[in-house]
């Protein structure tokens, strides 16, 4: 059994790159790729389109996509 994604399959998580804001704000949040989780539930396969480097790089959030956004993707 393979862990890559299928072709056929869309992915089930989103991955953001979280910069911080002001104080009391969510910060600032780019979408930077995707995840699909394996199929015995253990892990994720994550494709990244950047990879943020640097002191203030921030940090990665992986969210599970929404029923409608896993409905839309790819229109």
């Amino acid at each position: 059994m393979s862990n890559q994604p299928k072709t056929n399959r869309k992915p089930t998580h989103d991955v953001f790159h979280v910069r911080e804001g002001k104080p009391g704000s969510k910060g600032f949040w780019t979408r930077i790729g995707a995840a699909w989780m394996h199929d015995d539930q253990g892990g994720l396969n994550l494709q990244l389109e950047m990879m943020p480097i640097g002191k203030d790089a921030g940090r990665l959030v992986i969210r599970v996509k929404k029923p409608d956004e896993q409905t839309n993707a790819g229109n």
